[in-house]
């Protein structure tokens, strides 16, 4: 469910007019809903309700400061992936100790940032980081809460470039390794093992995967018990996935069922790590048409937007539903929609087949809150966008929109260059 609807033939979030947001601040534009994302924050959170739980927020889906003050405010947490997202979270108020950090290549000086802030673990996934992990440890002189992240070679049957869970992938170690690592992490006095991690990948639409990878964790933590190593967490990390198109994904209260059976009597605190599932349809992308280009056999919308502001079309050749902002009486046609980049690959969706419109008209790209923004760049020197927040009858910038001063803002000219 999400506050995203056509009111008299007018898209509203929630209750302002879109075309209103989009005179006030331009286009293009990302436009979140706050009762969007507060309700699928708690509707997931409290799923979890009868087993101990932390949900860590995936700040890599939308890291917004505001985004993430509203994940503080509901008593989330943070899943982090570098040292600006560890800054980010603690910035927004989020508590150390509801912080775990994954990712295969994080830097010393990330590492010490974490260490020194006293997150609830580190998700160690090579044996180069534990070392690194265990000299910073020795350091400092502080005790490192640590868990391995292990690959289980679990299929999510999903996009290839989102799956995180297989032999092939960059992510974790494998189990043989990972018990090798457990055993000397429990000779090292500042480091405490604290949990186990894994993520299988992202979008994914069957429970079935999960149940495999926490019945692979436990199998796991049954063999680190003797060994001798005990933990307390058991890390699943996130994935759930979101209605783009007509996808069925589950819904979090039976996601949360088959975690309550798997763990119940083990004592274990469930770590999740939700992303899209919480911000992907909480916003939209708002993108003006330019011209309409007709050539033999095809059409041609030219939006303002491009694969520099909302990128997932042209990396995953994802699907993203698109409906004008105002509902008029046009025929439908069949276009693609495409932005102003030098890139053939510059498109927000191929063969489509939408309302006939006119130029001026506005469209908006439905599911844009999770890796929108968030994967944005400043290719072809286009100014990244503003983002708005809507709550109720008020809309807030809570990024302005770039200038062009922005762009060259720290870039300098060496003295033999200057005019």
């Amino acid at each position: 469910m999400h506050f995203f609807e056509h009111k008299r033939g007018e898209l509203y979030c929630e209750k302002v007019p879109v075309a209103e947001i989009a005179a006030a601040v331009g286009t293009p534009c990302y436009v979140y809903s706050y009762r969007t994302l507060e309700r699928h924050f708690y509707v997931f959170n409290n799923a979890f309700r009868k087993i101990p739980h932390i949900t860590c927020y995936s700040c890599k889906a939308n890291a917004n400061s505001a985004i993430l003050r509203m994940i503080a405010r509901f008593g989330g947490g943070a899943d982090i992936v570098s040292g600006g997202e560890l800054y980010r979270a603690l910035r927004a108020g989020i508590p150390p100790n509801r912080i775990v950090f994954s990712g295969v290549g994080k830097t010393e000086e990330e590492l010490r940032s974490a260490i020194k802030a006293g997150i609830l673990m580190i998700n160690i996934e090579s044996e180069g980081e534990l070392q690194a992990v265990t000299e910073l440890a020795r350091t400092l002189k502080k005790v490192v809460p640590v868990s391995i992240r292990v690959n289980p070679e679990i299929d999510p049957k999903t996009h290839p470039y989102i799956t995180t869970g297989l032999r092939k992938n960059k992510f974790g170690v494998l189990w043989n390794d990972a018990r090798r690592l457990y055993k000397a992490i429990r000779k090292e006095r500042l480091l405490v093992p604290v949990g186990i991690s894994s993520h299988i990948g992202s979008q994914i639409l069957e429970l079935s995967p999960f149940v495999d990878a926490v019945r692979s964790l436990k199998s796991m933590i049954r063999q680190l018990h003797d060994d001798g190593t005990s933990v307390q967490m058991v890390d699943i990390g996130g994935g759930l996935g979101i209605t783009y198109k007509d996808e069925l994904p589950p819904h979090p209260e039976d996601f949360a069922l088959v975690m309550e059976r798997e763990l119940e009597g083990t004592g274990l605190t469930l770590i999740l790590e939700p992303g899209r599932v919480l911000v992907g349809n909480s916003g939209i992308f708002v993108t003006k048409l330019l011209y309409i280009k007709t050539m033999p056999g095809k059409t041609f919308y030219i939006v303002d937007g491009a694969m520099n502001d909302l990128v997932r079309p042209a990396l995953y050749d994802a699907y993203h539903e698109i409906i004008p902002v105002k509902e008029g009486k046009g025929d439908a046609v069949t276009v693609d929609v495409v932005g102003p980049v030098c890139e053939s690959g510059d498109f927000i969706a191929k063969g489509r087949t939408i309302e006939s419109l006119k130029k001026g008209d506005l469209l908006a790209v439905l599911g844009a809150g999770a890796y929108g923004f968030s994967m944005s760049s400043n290719y072809n020197a286009r100014r990244r966008v503003a983002e708005i927040l809507v709550k109720d009858k008020e809309f807030y910038i809570i990024r302005k929109r770039e200038s062009f001063r922005d762009l060259v803002r720290n870039e300098s000219v060496p003295h033999f260059l200057e005019v």
